[in-house]
C-alpha cells in the first residue's frame, strides 16, 4: 500500500468528506499531540501549547496523514489558558466528527485531557486565571449574528515563526494564525485560531500548500459570516 501524492493527499477534513461525495472508501484514526512551542511575535517571544490531532487513514488503496491545529493555550496571559484551550479544542474536535459521521466515514471520537496534559507538563497550573479569555468559539459569535444581533469582527492575518519541541527534538515551523476582534452585545472580544503551518526549512515545497489550505479554510468561514450577516471586510493569505 503506498502512500497518497502530495498533490492529491488531503489536508482538511473537508478533503476527507469530497473524497467520500467522489465515491472513496476513507478510513480515519486519530492521534493528539500537545506539543510546546516557542513564538516570537514582533519583539514578544512566548512559549504556547499547540493542540494537534494528527488524522491517517486509507483512501482507497492510498494512505494519508495530515495534522490540524485546534487550539493555542498560554500558561500566562498572551492567548487562552490551557485549561480554556482544551474546551476550545475539544468543541472545535465535536464539529468535525459530526461533519465525518455525516459523511459517513466511521471513527473513534476521542478527545484532548487537560489531566493529561498536565501530567505531562507539571509546570502547567491548571487554574491560574479564569479571566484570561472566552471559551467561545467563533461559531458562537456566528449564531449570535443569527439571533438577529449586530455581529462585527476585524479579521487580521499573521505568518509567525516558531519553535516546536517534540520527543526531545526542535523543528522550526511557521504558522498561519487568523486573530478576530470582535464587537457584540456591548462587549469587545478577542478570539485566535490556527489555520495552517509548515516545517520552516522546507518553505519551498510546503508554503504554497498551507496558504492554499488556510485559505480554503477562511472561504468556508467567511460563507458562513455572509448566512449570519456578521460584518467583516474579507481578506486571504498570498
Amino acid at each position: 500500500m503506498s502512500d497518497l501524492s502530495s498533490s492529491k493527499s488531503p489536508h482538511r477534513i473537508t478533503d476527507l468528506i469530497n473524497f467520500v461525495q467522489n465515491g472513496e472508501d476513507v478510513t480515519c484514526n486519530t492521534l493528539f499531540e500537545i506539543v510546546p512551542v516557542d513564538f516570537v511575535h514582533g519583539n514578544i517571544e512566548f512559549q504556547a501549547y499547540i493542540f494537534l490531532c494528527k488524522y491517517s487513514g486509507v483512501i482507497g488503496s492510498k494512505k494519508y496523514i495530515f495534522r490540524k491545529c485546534y487550539a493555542r493555550g498560554c500558561p500566562d496571559n498572551l492567548c487562552p489558558h490551557v485549561s480554556q484551550a482544551v474546551m476550545i479544542a475539544n468543541r472545535y474536535l465535536h464539529r468535525d466528527y459530526k461533519k465525518l459521521l455525516d459523511a459517513g466515514i466511521k471513527l473513534e471520537q476521542n478527545f484532548f485531557s487537560l489531566e493529561e496534559m498536565l501530567v505531562k507538563y507539571d509546570t502547567i497550573e491548571p487554574e491560574k486565571d479564569k479571566n484570561t479569555g472566552s471559551m467561545l468559539t467563533i461559531h458562537d459569535y456566528i449564531n449570535i449574528a443569527k439571533e438577529g444581533n449586530k455581529v462585527e469582527v476585524v479579521v487580521n492575518l499573521e505568518i509567525i515563526p516558531a519553535v516546536e519541541h517534540f520527543a526531545n527534538q526542535k523543528t522550526e515551523q511557521t504558522f498561519l494564525m487568523v486573530d478576530f476582534d470582535i464587537k457584540t452585545l456591548g462587549r469587545d472580544s478577542q478570539f485566535q485560531r490556527c489555520l495552517a503551518c509548515f516545517q520552516t526549512d522546507n518553505e519551498a515545497e510546503e508554503k504554497s500548500v498551507a496558504i492554499n489550505t488556510a485559505n480554503d479554510r477562511l472561504k468556508i468561514l467567511f460563507n458562513d459570516f455572509d448566512d449570519a450577516k456578521v460584518q467583516y471586510k474579507t481578506c486571504f493569505f498570498n
